[in-house]
């Protein structure tokens, strides 16, 4: 299975990976964390002022995942097509052309789960963005994205609550 979970920064897609490593039932699987330290070490633009390049090689990163079986990564093909919508440095056609293109891989991960940023605070990591507006728009993008593109997605799904309580969410999902 290709397992992807997406939401906007600093709700714990990350935190829930690591900790699904542990999980006996998600033994088998491989997962992918973000790279975006190493990557704005490479100079690539993140968060606002993301470029059409750097957002090219994060949907590389993710079209790369969803070449590989039993995967659960925290990011997805929506956070990148987020970012693009809510880049400073995108015009908005090349945004939507971007989009549109990216969208044709939405139908390879077999679950995504939304993560929710209700009742979670901004962590600082020294990469993310920080801003709570910011934070809120590219929450808002990726939902009004998942209900556009909701024809490509297999199976479509919110996580809340504590790493603990997600858990038993995803598990009650996947293997009910």
């Amino acid at each position: 299975m290709k397992i992807g979970l997406c939401g906007t920064m600093s709700v714990g897609k990350t935190t829930l990976v690591n900790a699904l490593q542990e999980v006996p039932e998600f033994k088998d699987y491989t997962t992918r964390t973000e790279r975006s330290k190493e990557l704005m070490a490479m100079g690539i633009p993140l968060n606002t002022d993301s470029t059409v390049k750097g957002q090219a090689i994060f949907l590389a990163e993710r079209a790369s995942e969803l070449m590989q079986e039993n995967i659960i990564t925290d990011r997805t093909i929506i956070d990148v097509m987020a970012f693009a919508k809510c880049s400073k440095s995108m015009n908005y056609l090349e945004a939507q052309d971007f989009c549109d293109f990216a969208a044709n891989m939405l139908h390879e991960y077999d679950y995504i789960f939304y993560v929710s940023p209700e009742g979670v605070e901004i962590e600082d990591n020294g990469v993310r963005e920080t801003d709570a507006a910011y934070r809120k728009m590219i929450d808002e993008t990726i939902q009004l994205l998942t209900n556009k593109y909701i024809h490509k997605i297999k199976n479509l799904n919110t996580l809340s609550g504590t790493t603990e309580e997600r858990i038993e969410q995803m598990k009650k999902v996947l293997f009910s």
